[in-house]
């Protein structure tokens, strides 16, 4: 690897923080406009305790506002975002800022139904009656409450942790619902926008930015792609660890720009699979084929199995920043375990013929590990070092009668880049070894497999 590829690596990893760091700030600069347009309309009042608390009301509705729109960009996957961020990292901020803009929300509707109460004569219960009198707008707005309200307790982890994903996943899809009921009210009941002007088109190009982007890359695109690469399975092997490999085939596939290491969102039309929508991680650099290969851990992953070549496929994607191009450091080191093989297997596919790499496996047993012959292949073929760590788990993210620890796996980990895919809890173990071993923040990139 030549300095000038060092250097040109580390300017991008240098850029993307920026990005980060950038839409993240976006989002409370929103937040104060928003509040400044408010009081400069008039919207401070000040005179009485109602007032403050009718102010305080007004004020957490707008910071709500674009909490919620900055959710539906975030999981929008307009390329801008996942370049910048990457869909782990834009799904987590989505995930994270959720439940606080719901509850900003259910706050600002407490408020605003208590104190015009208050100015109206009514108890809270009378003024929540009486909002369907001031237009449809103001009943779809309750429709909203109610639609966040579910998602807000279905997401609370012991009530997550005991539905399965698909099921999930479909009350999930409430929140775009109560964000469809909730922006009309913004406008035609909110006294900032009766008069027009410069606050009104300042929400209309910030709603019309994040539901555009929604619309056009969550609802448009994997149908524009369908057409275009009109991608089917060409042939579904199940392999003795319960994996499964899917071959796919298509046209110009290499428009889609798909990296080693990314994923898509896999909607397989056929029945039982048609109506759900899973992330697959290409198990095989990209060129004229596709391939992804899943584990049994769920009612969709189960059926992948059943599939019948010349199935057609709707995909989403390319997604994720876990690719070479995330890389600012001279070595390389893989670490996987259980089906986070995936990506690892094609990230060295794609190394260069020069890159220093390391690739280490985890698994209970050489039976139940994915893909490992064709690892054990590759590495051979690209000079790259291996190690398997087969056993029951340890006290490190090794085993039992094998620890492993990142500095004893590279020689100078403060110039590696160190990939790391499998399940969380143990994923998160291996970062935290990677980092006390001197591996730079920007360096350490994990890839989330969980929802």
């Amino acid at each position: 690897m030549t300095a000038i590829t060092e250097s040109s690596r580390s300017r991008t990893a240098q850029r993307r923080s920026w990005w980060v760091d950038g839409l993240e700030a976006a989002m409370w600069l929103a937040c104060a406009c928003g509040i400044a347009l408010m009081f400069a309309s008039g919207g401070l009042l000040a005179q009485t305790a109602t007032d403050w608390f009718y102010t305080l009301g007004r004020a957490l509705g707008i910071i709500a506002a674009v909490l919620m729109m900055t959710q539906v960009l975030l999981a929008s996957r307009a390329p801008w975002v996942e370049r910048a961020i990457g869909h782990d990292r834009a799904i987590a901020t989505h995930t994270r800022i959720g439940p606080v803009a719901i509850i900003l929300l259910l706050v600002h509707l407490v408020l605003m139904t208590s104190m015009t109460g208050i100015y109206d004569g009514r108890s809270i219960v009378e003024q929540s009656l009486a909002w369907a009198d001031y237009g449809w707008f103001m009943l779809f707005a309750q429709v909203a409450a109610a639609a966040f309200l579910v998602v807000l307790v279905t997401s609370v982890a012991a009530v997550r942790l005991r539905v399965p994903y698909e099921r999930w996943h479909a009350v999930h899809m409430l929140v775009y619902v109560g964000v469809a009921f909730a922006v009309p009210h913004q406008f035609l009941e909110g006294s900032t926008f009766r008069s027009g002007g410069l606050a009104w088109w300042f929400w209309a190009a910030l709603w019309t930015v994040s539901i555009g982007s929604f619309v056009v890359f969550r609802l448009v695109r994997p149908l524009v792609l369908m057409r275009r690469h009109g991608l089917t399975v060409e042939s579904v092997d199940p392999h003795p660890d319960g994996s499964t490999t899917v071959t796919l085939a298509g046209r110009d596939l290499a428009r889609l720009r798909a990296r080693a290491g990314q994923f898509f969102l896999w909607r397989f039309l056929s029945p039982g699979l048609r109506t759900q929508s899973h992330p697959y991680s290409l198990s095989a650099a990209p060129g004229d084929r596709l391939r992804i290969t899943v584990k049994d851990s769920g009612e969709g992953s189960a059926r992948v199995r059943t599939l019948q070549p010349g199935t057609r496929v709707l995909a989403e994607g390319p997604l994720g920043v876990f690719t070479h191009g995330a890389r600012s450091r001279r070595s390389l080191l893989l670490v996987a375990a259980g089906i986070g093989v995936t990506p690892v297997r094609s990230l060295l596919e794609e190394a260069g013929a020069d890159d220093d790499v390391t690739v280490v496996i985890r698994a209970r047993s050489r039976e139940e590990a994915p893909l490992l012959d064709e690892v054990e292949a590759l590495a051979e073929q690209r000079g790259a070092r291996l190690e398997v760590i087969l056993g029951a788990r340890g006290q490190t993210w090794g085993a039992v009668d094998r620890p492993a620890a990142i500095g004893d796996l590279v020689d100078r980990p403060e110039d590696t880049d160190v990939y790391i895919c499998g399940p969380r809890a143990w994923a998160l173990q291996v970062e935290a070894d990677a980092r006390a071993a001197g591996v730079p923040r920007d360096a350490v990139h994990r890839e989330e497999f969980g929802w």
